[in-house]
């Protein structure tokens, strides 16, 4: 005896047994009820066979007829659920479906760029692209893009190539639909796959007839490399444009320091403060030394017991007296010491401090401007060579057979798919239906 003959024979014994005790609740009831009129009875009969059908009960059908149903009802729906559509991709695949053409390039985006040494052009170095990869990306992007899309219809009218009698009823483009659609219908049929490693690009366009998807191939190639030469002349331009205005930074720094010191040279009345503070001290000593001369001819004549009124003593004693006070003057100027006021401002110290600082401005500024003018020179000459550019070296060719639609497994799809979705749906519903039960 099966599972389910067991439960149907459980259910009949509860109604059963409900029944037998709900029996003396109704003899109960039927003495304290008024009898029924014969008149009613098949009135009440009817109305009672029709609120109660004792075939629904489990357990009352035979339960062989029950399998035989269900093998009809799983062919059926699995003749209208799988192999009807099936059928009808069948019919669309072989007999509408329009013959698709492939057209395969594959092209790398290279460089040609001599790097610059660090110690002069680290600054500039960014500006070089060395990772090409991120080239071949942008690449890719640029072909999904809008950008080619439109200019592709521009050029080559792209919605007409794709919108041909060749082409069957489903795969065909609609003309006039937005251009928004269009770059939808351009990413079907124009895909791009790059090798991470080495960067290559595989573009491979699909069109109702050989000739447009080879049209189409050569386009997007063009249009590809003229956009990396359009990167790579950016790249230039900017790289030189920065070298130059570098370059007029330290021109104009070499420039205001040579004003500095002209500026200070008219201020100070003196080309070179150092070498007007050397001839200061070759004064202030042969100075000294003439005082010394001059003190020791005053002693002689003060040992010669002459008074100190005398013309002599007077004369040199008043020439003592001014070499002093030249010495002092002259050692003024070199130091701070005991200035103050219009004398510290023709001090040969500050002068000398103010020039010093001048000189390494001027120095700072000639070595900026040699090294900016060599960094000029560097990148108009990087800039001469094409440091990116496209390397195609496997052209598209006209093919000569097509190979979308792929009819045998485009039909094999529809049917595991619709399998799948079939059988999912039948167990959903059989799970339901036997909750309910």
């Amino acid at each position: 005896m099966s599972a389910e003959e067991v439960k149907q024979k459980d259910r009949v014994r509860g109604v059963i047994d409900v029944a037998l005790r709900s029996l003396p609740d109704l003899r109960r009831n039927a003495e304290t009820v008024d009898p029924v009129s014969r008149s009613r009875v098949p009135a009440l009969l009817r109305r009672a066979q029709e609120r109660l059908d004792w075939r629904q009960l489990p357990g009352i059908r035979p339960p062989s007829s029950q399998p035989k149903n269900l093998i009809k009802s799983l062919v059926r729906q699995f003749g209208l659920f799988v192999l009807l559509p099936t059928a009808l991709a069948g019919i669309y695949f072989y007999a509408f479906a329009a013959d698709q053409y492939v057209a395969i390039s594959q092209f790398a985006v290279r460089g040609n760029v001599e790097p610059m040494e660090e110690s002069s052009g680290g600054q500039f170095s960014d500006l070089i692209m060395k990772h090409n990869s991120q080239d071949s990306f942008i690449i890719r992007d640029f072909v999904e893009s809008r950008a080619i899309v439109a200019t592709m219809e521009e050029r080559l009218q792209v919605s007409k190539m794709f919108s041909r009698p060749e082409a069957d009823f489903w795969t065909r483009y609609r003309v006039g639909e937005p251009m928004e659609e269009l770059v939808k219908y351009w990413n079907k049929h124009v895909g791009t796959r790059i090798e991470v490693l080495s960067g290559i690009i595989t573009l491979s366009v699909r069109a109702f007839t050989p000739q447009d998807a080879l049209t189409i191939n050569r386009a997007i190639v063009e249009r590809s490399e003229a956009l990396i030469n359009e990167i790579s002349r950016r790249a230039q331009a900017d790289m030189v444009k920065h070298a130059e205005a570098e370059a007029a930074k330290a021109q104009e720094r070499l420039r205001n320091a040579h004003l500095a010191l002209q500026v200070f040279r008219n201020r100070w009345g003196i080309i070179d403060p150092a070498k007007a503070a050397e001839s200061t001290l070759t004064t202030i000593a042969g100075l000294r030394k003439d005082r010394l001369k001059a003190e020791s001819d005053l002693a002689v004549l003060r040992g010669s017991s002459l008074d100190e009124k005398s013309r002599s003593i007077q004369n040199l004693a008043s020439t003592v007296a001014a070499l002093d006070q030249q010495i002092q003057k002259l050692t003024g100027q070199l130091t701070t010491d005991g200035l103050s006021g219009a004398d510290s401002a023709t001090n040969m110290t500050r002068a000398l401090l103010e020039y010093e600082s001048l000189q390494v401005e001027r120095t700072i500024a000639t070595k900026l401007n040699e090294s900016a003018n060599l960094m000029v020179d560097r990148a108009r000459i990087a800039a001469n060579k094409q440091q990116i550019y496209l390397a195609t070296f496997v052209d598209p060719a006209l093919p000569d057979d097509s190979i979308f639609p792929q009819r045998g497994y485009s039909i094999m799809v529809v049917f595991f798919g619709c399998l799948v979705v079939w059988s999912s749906i039948a167990l959903i519903i059989a799970g339901v239906n036997d909750q309910r039960l």
